[in-house]
């Protein structure tokens, strides 16, 4: 059985000056964990999507995933700072820690803030308090679990709130 575990963000938020906008998971999966950044796990969609969008290819480690968002004005962070979970099931999250926007809400000019899935969107408006002219958009997760959404589908819906204002 595997058991719930305390887990702590092992890297940084990814950002500059340049960011535009904020994309927030819940908490980072063992397989991102692993990697160093974000959305690691190889059957998670994030990166296809972004491909898809930004019509150029994506990078495999995370040194170039981190300088293709950051070319793409994307910084990238969680909801959760730290929490109890099982392995990356979000939804045996518990005793939540949420994560500090300010540094990056402070330093880039943030105009929307995307919310990849329920988890994160419901951490996020449980703890943080934003500006109101920053947009906030909860979008249907990229990860593999939620097969209720075909690849196609969310590289329509996060295309939108990407490249749309």
């Amino acid at each position: 059985m595997n058991k719930a575990k305390t887990a702590h963000h092992e890297f940084p938020p990814c950002h500059n000056q340049d960011s535009a906008i904020l994309i927030l998971g819940s908490f980072p999966s063992v397989k991102s964990r692993e990697m160093g950044f974000y959305y690691g796990h190889p059957q998670n969609r994030f990166w296809k999507i972004l491909e898809a969008i930004f019509l150029e290819a994506v990078p495999k480690d995370a040194q170039g995933r981190k300088e293709y968002a950051l070319r793409h004005h994307l910084a990238l962070y969680d909801s959760l700072e730290s929490c109890r979970i099982k392995g990356s099931e979000d939804a045996s999250i518990e005793e939540e820690v949420p994560t500090d926007l300010s540094p990056i809400l402070q330093k880039a000019k943030i105009r929307k803030i995307l919310l990849n899935g329920k988890k994160a969107a419901e951490a996020f408006c449980r703890y943080q308090k934003v500006d109101e002219q920053i947009q906030i958009i909860t979008l249907p997760s990229t990860s593999s679990a939620n097969a209720s959404w075909s690849l196609k589908k969310l590289i329509e819906v996060w295309q939108k709130a990407i490249q749309g204002d």
